[in-house]
């Protein structure tokens, strides 16, 4: 037979207490939801086309199309693609980012569909 030190017996005790109490605190910063921008596509125009949001933070973009053909929002600077209906809406959720400019357009009105957020 093995001998348990007292310590080594209430270890995972004290742990998962540690945890318990930790999550007291961790988690209602966790459950905060990013700050909402809201874009608004029609037949191949975005407003507003410059967005400013906040860097090192996590944002959501809510794009609306309120043209009569679909729209795809892509930006290769912010790692994003999405098609949307006539009337539809999609919210895309952007990682922290640092200070600059991201390009965003409009694929199936490539000439005019053009945007950009800054993040300051």
């Amino acid at each position: 037979m093995v001998a348990i030190a007292p310590t080594q017996r209430f270890f995972p005790l004290r742990a998962i207490l540690a945890l318990a109490f930790a999550s007291l605190f961790v988690t209602p910063a966790l459950a905060e939801d990013p700050p909402l921008f809201k874009l608004v596509a029609r037949d191949g125009v975005f407003t507003p086309t410059v967005i400013e949001v906040p860097a090192g933070k996590r944002v959501r973009l809510e794009v609306s199309n309120e043209g009569k053909t679909p729209m795809e929002f892509e930006s290769r600077d912010l790692k994003q693609e999405k098609v949307i209906p006539p009337g539809g809406k999609a919210t895309v959720t952007i990682n922290a980012m640092k200070p600059g400019e991201y390009r965003f357009f409009d694929e199936f009105h490539e000439k005019t569909g053009q945007g950009k957020l800054v993040v300051k």
